[in-house]
């Protein structure tokens, strides 16, 4: 894992008060967060690297130790060095995980992952959700979480919070889906009807797939447009780390910019959307190809064959984003531009048109752009992820809830 802080979301911590007690709990975060980035690490690897002294990182240590979120492997690694070794530290493989779930358009997902990042359990549904109405979805989303969770215990691990990743706008108060398009979800509070009473976060899937570009992904930088797609497209602006949220909680809506005025009618209520040209069933439709459980791959291996009418559509949808993309490199400047999601297993064939279009319209040079490494993998990695820094951010918290 990386070591930048999780940003603040309704319902976490934000600063803690500078009392003694906020003053603890801020230095058992960067006790966590220091041995989750660079351990195994001993005690006075620990102190060395966040200025405190070896006895109170020792205390410190004792603590997460016993609420289980820290644990010993044995003598630490001190090469030339003589002298007696410390014990070596890392995050605890057991205690708790961050239970992260995806509802798509025709799909439910959910994983456990531990506090060292790796997925412990993981089901999948498929299914369409677009003509369903909200509390069956969420039944079933339910019996999922359930049976991640029960795989989890048994491994040892416990929920510390769940995040859910959805297609659609979600409010500032981190539950409530205020328009869901492609799901037909209006002001829907996810919170009153999940039933687990762990803490929960709702985001869009496309802030969760950046989020684990940021912190999952290779050599990303801490500025970019983080773009993904399913049935829908979305965006996720990353500033400095962060993700730009806007006034309501709604920055990001790539898929609903407008590319050519005068085309089709969206389902948001606009007309000529990049989702008319780009998204997964334009481009099947462009295609001329029937919609399957594995659709981009059926794209993506017709495409390797030669077919010249699914090239085509993706050249042209390539075209659309590029367009749609130019506007948002001329405002904001970043430093690239991350293809996830279903965009990554089409990237061959989008990118040429994709960045023939930035080349050209961009008022500076032409922005980067990349393919994501996660894939269609990342919304639901991004939101487990984000309830285990979560616990890195707040330790003490977490331990309280166990």
């Amino acid at each position: 894992m990386t070591a930048p802080p999780h940003e603040a979301r309704p319902g976490r911590p934000g600063r803690l008060p500078d009392t003694q007690q906020g003053m603890r709990r801020r230095n058992l975060s960067r006790v966590m967060h220091t041995v989750s980035a660079e351990g195994p690490l001993s005690r006075a690897a620990v102190a060395s690297r966040i200025g405190l002294t070896r006895a109170a990182v020792s205390t410190l240590v004792d603590e997460l130790i016993g609420s289980g979120l820290l644990e010993e492997l044995g003598p630490a690694e001190r090469p030339g060095r003589v002298g007696r070794p410390g014990s070596a530290l890392a995050v605890s493989a057991r205690g708790p995980a961050g239970i992260g779930a995806e509802i798509g358009v025709d799909h439910l997902a959910v994983c456990a992952v531990d506090l060292r990042g790796a997925v412990r359990a993981r089901a999948v549904r498929y299914g369409s959700n677009r003509d369903t109405s909200l509390e069956p979805v969420l039944e079933r989303l339910t019996g999922l979480v359930r049976r991640v969770v029960t795989e989890a215990e048994g491994e040892g691990l416990w929920p510390a919070g769940l995040a859910v990743a959805v297609p659609g706008l979600v409010a500032r108060d981190g539950r409530t889906v205020v328009r869901a398009p492609n799901l037909d979800w209006q002001h829907a509070d996810l919170g009153a009807l999940l039933p687990p009473d762990w803490p929960l976060t709702v985001d869009n899937e496309a802030n969760f797939g950046a989020l684990a570009e940021l912190w999952l992904g290779d050599g990303t930088p801490r500025d970019f447009l983080h773009v993904s797609a399913e049935i829908g497209i979305g965006a996720a602006v990353v500033f400095d780390g962060r993700v730009l949220r806007g006034t309501r909680g709604f920055a990001g809506e790539l898929g609903h910019v407008p590319v050519r005025p005068e085309g089709p009618a969206c389902a948001c209520g606009g007309r000529g959307c990049l989702e008319q040209y780009a998204g997964e069933k334009a481009v099947l439709r462009a295609a001329g190809v029937e919609s399957g459980e594995d659709r981009v791959g059926l794209l993506a291996g017709r495409a390797a064959d030669g077919d010249e009418n699914v090239r085509r559509a993706l050249r042209e949808a390539g075209t659309a984003l590029g367009i749609a993309l130019t506007g948002a490199v001329n405002l904001l400047d970043p430093q690239s531009v991350v293809l996830g999601g279903a965009l990554a297993g089409l990237a061959p064939w989008l990118l040429p048109s994709l960045r023939a279009e930035l080349a050209g319209r961009t008022a500076g040079p032409a922005c980067p752009v990349s393919v994501s490494e996660l894939g269609p993998q990342g919304p639901l990695l991004g939101a487990a992820h984000s309830v285990v820094r979560a616990v890195l951010d707040d330790p003490a918290g977490a331990a309280e809830r166990a």
